[in-house]
């Protein structure tokens, strides 16, 4: 059914929660890419590089992230791809999701930042509001 899906992840336990869906939905259906996506906003880098600069200390830091992906990869077999992408969340997802053509785009409900999203509007929210392609949002 879901051919391309493209997974957003933060390591939040929504995204976690988000991945096991998405590993799911790649193990029905056959010869089906799975690309996870994980957005590094100028303000997340810059705090990044401080606490942690040493450079291998950063790349762990965003290993951990997209841990739960490299944990379900090896139970159900799905292979995926991770693209690292810069810029506000909602709208880098968005432009990633259209330009590449998923057929679904699947992310948690929140994230790690839950003032940011009650003040400016949430990631999630933003991209099934713009995306070309059906969006699931798991909370």
């Amino acid at each position: 059914m879901y051919q391309k899906i493209l997974l957003a992840t933060d390591g939040s336990e929504h995204s976690k929660r988000a991945a096991e869906n998405a590993f799911h939905i790649a193990q029905c259906s056959s010869g089906s890419q799975l690309e996870v996506v994980y957005v590094v906003g100028a303000d997340k880098a810059k705090s990044d590089v401080l606490n942690n600069w040493n450079s291998v200390d950063l790349n762990d830091s965003r290993k951990e992230q997209l841990g739960e992906a490299e944990r379900l990869s090896k139970e159900t077999g799905i292979d995926y791809q991770v693209k690292v992408l810069h810029g506000d969340p909602g709208p880098s997802i968005v432009d990633y999701a259209n330009k590449n053509n998923f057929d679904v785009v699947i992310l948690g409900s929140r994230g790690l930042n839950g003032l940011q999203e009650f003040v400016l509007g949430s990631v999630s929210h933003k991209v099934a509001k713009r995306a070309n392609c059906p969006v699931l949002i798991v909370k």
